[in-house]
């Protein structure tokens, strides 16, 4: 944590942490009067926000899903099939989506092209980048992200059930009346935590699957912080730019227990 000073010096590798000069807030006010750093926001916003949109619910649908199915087994083998993406690393999660989305070799345009339509260049058209990210994250996070709801299933009385039944309620209707209330709690504390990741786009999926073609909607803040923090050795540019949206995290996840604790009855503290 000592080491956010430098965001507020003219950092030298060779003077030091010590030895280098104060400038204040230089390159804070730097980044903002950047040209480039409305659309850097912007796109990582957008594709923070689609991620929660979409990517929030996935596994509450799932969790209410997987608690419906009665045979143990099936059960079993959907859930194991929905963690295992969760365990590759994102090398090899990107490679799948490149061999996947490939417009000579990839399945997708081999189907298009059977069924008459022309193959499309996915990774070089920057409209296509935020739906292949975010599906991307939603497969790979959704069986995981399933564990807390599921547990917190497994806390909710069974007796509710017994009498949602005794009042003609099927499985819609207890979903909606015993289910969802029951993991309520578990449901706002989750989407205080993923509000404060919202700006935490990662760096290493974005990185594989982003390209110059494509900078327009996939050039996020810590792939900027990448070239100009590390190729470009801006260390103090890249750690005034990385403090600035851990700031705004810190502001959303405190506006959202607050607005939280005041609306209802559950927070954080």
């Amino acid at each position: 944590m000592f080491g956010i000073v430098i965001s507020f010096k003219d950092y030298n590798l060779f003077k030091g942490l010590t030895g280098s000069q104060w400038v204040g807030l230089k390159y804070y006010k730097l980044f903002l009067e950047n040209p480039d750093a409305l659309i850097i926001i912007k796109n990582t916003v957008v594709l923070g926000g689609y991620k929660l949109l979409f990517g929030f619910p996935a596994p509450i649908v799932l969790a209410l899903l997987l608690n419906e199915l009665r045979s143990k087994v099936y059960k079993r083998f959907v859930q194991t099939v929905s963690y295992l993406p969760y365990f590759l690393s994102t090398v090899v999660v990107s490679s799948i989506i490149v061999m996947l989305l490939s417009p000579s070799t990839g399945w997708l345009n081999h189907m298009f092209q059977r069924l008459g339509f022309p193959t499309i260049n996915f990774l070089q058209e920057s409209e296509w980048f935020r739906t292949i990210y975010v599906s991307s994250e939603i497969w790979q996070q959704v069986g995981w992200g399933s564990i807390i709801f599921l547990a917190a299933i497994t806390t909710i009385d069974p007796q509710l059930y017994e009498a949602a039944k005794m009042d003609g309620a099927g499985r819609l209707r207890q979903i909606w009346h015993v289910t969802l209330p029951g993991i309520a709690t578990t449901v706002v504390i989750m989407f205080i935590l993923q509000i404060g990741h919202v700006l935490e786009i990662g760096f290493e999926k974005v990185f594989l699957l982003s390209n110059a073609a494509t900078y327009d909607t996939s050039d996020v803040i810590s792939t900027y912080v990448y070239r100009v923090g590390l190729l470009q050795s801006g260390f103090s540019y890249g750690t005034a730019i990385d403090l600035f949206m851990g700031i705004i995290g810190f502001i959303l996840v405190y506006t959202s227990n607050k607005l939280s604790r005041r609306f209802g009855e559950t927070s954080l503290w």
